[in-house]
């Protein structure tokens, strides 16, 4: 059995739908499945997800960075580096589906059994693009907790305090709302044969876990950002009250001296 490669991208945010189609379908001559595209290369094949993942099966090196430059122009918020993971596959008719250390055995080399299971990576790769954006979020709040306790005071202002929760409300609505990873993907709609193999995938890559735990993580965040914005609503509102009360005295003084 031939071992080959499976190389999984992150591009960015999400696809120009807008020039897509021009460009991956026109001229690049992809294949639409809902919400993939299919891109036959030289030597392999790859699958572009609408949320700017790309999933690339038996592709070489040289060929795969060739199509991700090809693809720059529609890629939405690029990714600053492109993470990406690399796993391997093999066909064995005999023994079926199966996944172990990294490595995938398929019961045939069949498209549709490799959409299926690219649509876990995507998924997974997409969930790591928020992971590493919660990270950052979390890095950049750490001492608030500290500085609070120790100071008694917010280290941070109300636009910044603001900014960090807009942020932050803009990834949890991405992950519950706008890229799907909480569902089941439409493609298995048409072909639910092939729905176990990407639950068995996504079982592998812990897909259901991380996205809990990520969810919590986010939540905590914005329980503390909440927080810190109400205080500071708080005081603010007691400063201008204390505006309020100096004015009516220097009124008041005005008018008997």
């Amino acid at each position: 059995m031939t071992k080959r490669g499976i190389t999984v991208t992150v591009l960015g945010q999400d696809l120009d739908t807008k020039h897509i189609n021009e460009l991956v379908v026109e001229q690049l001559g992809a294949v639409r499945y809902r919400d993939a595209y299919g891109i036959k290369t030289l030597s392999g094949e790859s699958w572009l997800f609408d949320y700017g993942i790309l999933v690339s099966w038996g592709t070489p090196e040289d060929e795969r960075q060739q199509l991700l430059a090809q693809l720059e122009e529609i890629i939405s918020d690029g990714a600053v580096s492109i993470p990406m993971e690399q796993y391997a596959w093999v066909v064995d008719e005999a023994q079926g589906f199966a996944v172990a250390h990294d490595v995938l055995t398929l019961p045939s080399d069949d498209t549709h059994v490799k959409l299926a299971l690219s649509h876990a990576f995507a998924q997974s790769a997409k969930v790591m693009y928020f992971e590493d954006i919660a990270l950052k979020v979390i890095d950049s709040t750490a001492k608030i907790p500290h500085q609070l306790a120790a100071t008694g005071k917010i280290p941070l202002s109300r636009v910044e305090v603001s900014k960090t929760r807009g942020h932050l409300l803009t990834t949890i609505n991405d992950i519950n709302l706008h890229f799907g990873l909480l569902d089941t993907p439409e493609f298995f709609w048409d072909y639910p044969e092939l729905e176990s193999l990407y639950l068995r995938l996504s079982k592998y890559l812990d897909l259901q876990q991380r996205i809990e735990i990520l969810g919590k993580k986010l939540a905590t965040l914005q329980n503390m950002l909440d927080m810190l914005a109400e205080e500071q609503h708080h005081k603010h509102a007691a400063f201008l009250e204390w505006i309020i009360i100096i004015l009516i005295a220097v009124d008041i003084a005005i008018y008997f001296f």
